[in-house]
Order: C-alpha cells, then structure tokens, then sequence
C-alpha cells in the first residue's frame, strides 16, 4: 500500500444543507464519515487543502488518514461533489477502512513510457480507452494507480484487461463478474475521411443539365425580341 495521506478536519455541528452552507462561507468542505459499524460523524475540511489535494489523481484511490483533534482513522474517498461552474468542493463522502475488511475502489490506469512506444514512433496515436479499473483488496494492497508500459506496443496493437500486470492481492471487478475482456489502450495511425471525386459521367450530366437551364431563360428574351419586328 502507498504511503497514507494526513488530512485534518473538525467536527461539524448540525448536519444538513445549513449546517453545509455555513461550511462553505467559512471556507470549508463539509464531509461525513461513516462506515466500520461505527456512527456516522459529520467533519469539514479546508477546501484550498481539500482542493489541492484533488489536483493529484491518485488522492482518490489512497488510504487517507482522518486527524480530528487528537484522534485519527484510515479511510477512503467515496464521492466528491463538486459546484459545476466553480473549482469548489461541495461535499465530500468518507468511509472508514478496517484492516481485515476488503474495500471497493476505482483506481486510475496510468499509461507509461509513451513516447518510447514503437507504435508511436511510427507515427500513431495513443488512444486510451479505459481511464479506470474497479478493483476489489484489503486496504493494506491497495494500489494507488495500475500501471500500462507501451515501451513494446506496436503500431496497430490492443491491450485488453487480460494483458495488464494486477499487483498481488488485488482482484479487478470486472472480471469477478464475467465482463468481457475490455480494451484499455491501443496505438494506430488517425484515419483521414475520403472525399468522394465525382466520377466523369456526374461532370457530364453536371454540364448537360447547367446547358439546358441556361437555355431555358435565354428562350423568353428570344421570344419578346422577334414579337417586336
């Protein structure tokens, strides 16, 4: 497991969308942790911390450890809530961890060595088709990130879940319950879409029917000049 992460917080009175809101005008993250057969507490946390945090991606995926004055539990980050227009933190959801008890997290999928790939190389385009992986361990096994190497993947070449190197003591959900082995990255050249040339009978017709149109308003001039005689 990677090192535990510190996050400090305080306990939060009341509980509900008022007790949030003064959260949030005082600068804070109102959070509530719960989970461990334990009741659920309500804390809050300072959301430029908070916020930084969460520029890395792997924070969602670590074993954080909660301080709240002079005590401290490992958890996990369960949900974020986040204000659509505003890089803010609405709410945020922990769950305590136990030692012995498996836990359920989606972990990023972190590609490597990119530019090193000879598909690359060649001038194809990395495309990476699954960001997350659902995994099933004890907390002490939890990775923070699984890692993809393309240093060998060639032009035109898949990975699929099968070929990824799962760390011991982790198990990937989506292979517990019988999914397809999904594609995760693959490398090819970006395709150009075709413009179709028109073919030398469509010019010609293109030009009988322009002929014909042009005709067609030069006749009432023809006519109007021979009435005059």
């Amino acid at each position: 497991m990677a090192t535990m992460i510190d996050l400090e917080g305080e306990l939060r009175e009341g509980s509900g969308k008022r007790s949030a809101r003064r959260a949030r005008r005082e600068g804070k993250a109102p959070a509530v942790l719960y989970g461990a057969g334990r009741p659920a507490r309500m804390l809050s946390f300072s959301s430029e911390i908070l916020n930084r945090r969460l520029e890395d991606p792997t924070f969602r995926s670590r074993v954080l450890n909660i301080r709240v004055g002079d005590k401290s539990q490992p958890a996990i980050v369960k949900d974020v809530q986040r204000h659509p227009s505003r890089n803010a933190v609405l709410h945020i959801d922990l769950q305590r961890v136990r030692d012995e008890e498996t836990i359920r997290m989606g972990v990023p999928i972190t590609l490597l060595n990119v530019e090193a790939s000879p598909g690359v190389k060649m001038g194809g385009s990395v495309s990476h088709l699954l960001n997350e992986l659902h995994i099933i361990c004890l907390p002490k096994d939890l990775p923070e990130q699984i890692e993809v190497d393309l240093a060998e993947v060639e032009l035109d070449e898949m990975l699929h879940l099968s070929d990824l190197d799962i760390p011991e003591g982790v198990a990937v959900n989506e292979r517990i319950h019988g999914a397809t082995d999904h594609p995760v990255v693959s490398i090819a050249l970006r395709r150009v879409a075709e413009v179709d040339e028109p073919d030398e009978d469509e010019e010609l017709l293109d030009e009988e029917a322009e002929a014909e149109a042009a005709e067609g308003e030069e006749a009432p001039a023809e006519e109007e000049s021979s009435g005059e005689g």
